[in-house]
Parts: structure tokens; sequence; C-alpha cells
């Protein structure tokens, strides 16, 4: 049975000094942190078989895929379906007790926290971010695939995969920045799953992404 990975690496440490939520704003870009981050996931992987390297299309991911598609010597490929999660909070402050979360007009859009009513449904993140996984693995037949992406959207596909609510607490979602969520595959059954932060932990931030 032909085995492959596909690597769901989040992004390094985004310059965001104002602490808004970017979500799929442009021109937020790594900051120095994570642009050294983004060459100690690179340094990670250089001795695995990757052979296929994938971004979502904001600059964020697409810096930290650099790195990593150079040290193979491979094209780095974009796929809009690993983009981040839509959101109506994008561009304001979000963090609890400070922000926009205080103000009642927003109320109304924080009703439903199951599907979530603030946001791109979980189980459309899910399903996308599925379809972008499979891709993956098929271009990388027999080796291994490196997609980078962003927090919410490996988290939730994760818990699809691993049969778990897609509604969650985001303070405790498994996926720190650089970090790498590997999906083990043998044909196209999925026969595992590992973590791994390579460049060290860190604290999820309600704007982080």
């Amino acid at each position: 049975m032909t085995r492959t990975t596909v690597h769901l690496v989040r992004h390094g440490e985004v310059e965001n000094p104002t602490g808004i939520l970017y979500g799929r704003l442009p021109g937020f870009v790594l900051s120095e942190l994570g642009r050294r981050q983004a060459l100690i996931v690179a340094e990670h992987l250089a001795a695995n078989d990757v052979t296929y390297v994938v971004a979502s299309p904001l600059e964020r991911a697409q810096q930290t895929a650099g790195p990593i598609s150079d040290s193979h010597r491979l094209t780095l490929h974009t796929d809009e379906q690993l983009i981040e999660a839509d959101n109506k909070f994008e561009g304001k402050r979000v963090a609890v007790g400070d922000g926009a979360l205080r103000s009642p007009r927003h109320w109304p859009t924080l009703h439903n926290p199951f599907l979530p009513s603030w946001g791109e449904p979980y189980l459309r993140i899910a399903h996308r971010m599925l379809a972008a996984v499979y891709r993956a693995r098929q271009r990388a037949e027999g080796h291994e695939a490196v997609c980078v992406s962003h927090q919410l959207p490996i988290w939730t596909v994760r818990r699809f995969l691993e049969g778990k609510r897609l509604w969650h607490d985001p303070r405790r979602r498994q996926c720190s920045l650089a970090s790498l969520t590997s999906l083990l595959f043998e044909g196209e059954k999925l026969v595992g799953i590992r973590y791994a932060e390579p460049a060290g932990a860190s604290s999820p931030k309600v704007t982080g992404a």
C-alpha cells in the first residue's frame, strides 16, 4: 500500500501592532520572528521526502511556504481552498473584554456559536480543506506534501477527520504558529495524525489566523 504524508503547516507570526483580526485582509506579512519560524520549519522538513508544496494565497502563508519549497527546489503552488476562514469581524479588534465584541450592535452576529454565525461555517471550512488535502495527497502520492494554511482551517479539518464536533473553544486549539499537523495516508485511507512544534509552542490568539 502506498504511504503518503500531508503536512498542514500553520504560518509563522504576523506583524500586527494594532491587534486587529486581519483575516483575509492583504498586507499582513510575517514579523521578524515569523520569518525565523518559517526557516526553522524548512530546516525541520529539509530531510523529508517532500515533493509538493502548496499554500494559501495570503502573504503570510506564501512567506512561510517559500523556504520549504526553496530547500527542496520545488515550485510553490497556491490553492485558494487553504485560505483563512471568512469572518464578519475582519479588520476590527476582537479581544475578549475589548473592541468590537463589547458593542451591542455586534451582538446579533454572535447568536449562533455552533455554525458560527459570525463567519464561514465550520462544515464549509472542513470540506474545502479536505479537498485541498486530497489534491495534495494525490500530487505527492508515495511521498510527502506540505500545505501551508491558517489556524482555524487546520484545526477544523483535523477535528472533522477525528470525528469530533466542529464548534470548539478557540483557546484549546492545538495549532501553534509554524506547527505541523501531519496526516498519514495508506492509499487514500487516513491512518494517523501527528502534531509537532518545531518552532516552539505559541498561545492561540483571537487575532491569529
